[in-house]
């Protein structure tokens, strides 16, 4: 056995430098990404937040307005001479007169 070891060609030496290379430019935009991203991720909370209330905003107004929309189209197109027309109209007037006085008398 001999215990001589072979030096490196001059083609093997240019390659371990462009993987170390390779590696130091790897290691240096890891970095600069994740200096970049830690601003990102901690406005990821509001931002989901404001995206969940604008949401819940939008689909509670479509929703009253659409229950209330169809509520008076209904009524409108009920006759008006009709019983339950004036039931329903004298109701509503007994139902603000007693609101009327619970405010007024506490």
């Amino acid at each position: 056995m001999t215990d001589t070891v072979a030096k490196p060609s001059g083609a093997d030496q240019t390659a371990m430098r462009s993987i170390a290379d390779a590696m130091r430019d790897a290691a240096t935009a890891r970095s600069e990404h994740a200096d970049k991203v830690k601003p990102t991720a901690s406005e990821a909370g509001p931002k989901a937040l404001e995206l969940i209330s604008q949401m819940f905003y939008t689909s509670s107004y479509v929703l009253v307005y659409g229950v209330v929309y169809a509520a008076v189209f209904i009524a409108q197109s009920l006759p008006q001479e009709k019983s339950v027309m004036r039931g329903l109209h004298d109701g509503g007037l007994a139902r603000l007169t007693i609101s009327t006085r619970a405010e007024r008398f506490g």
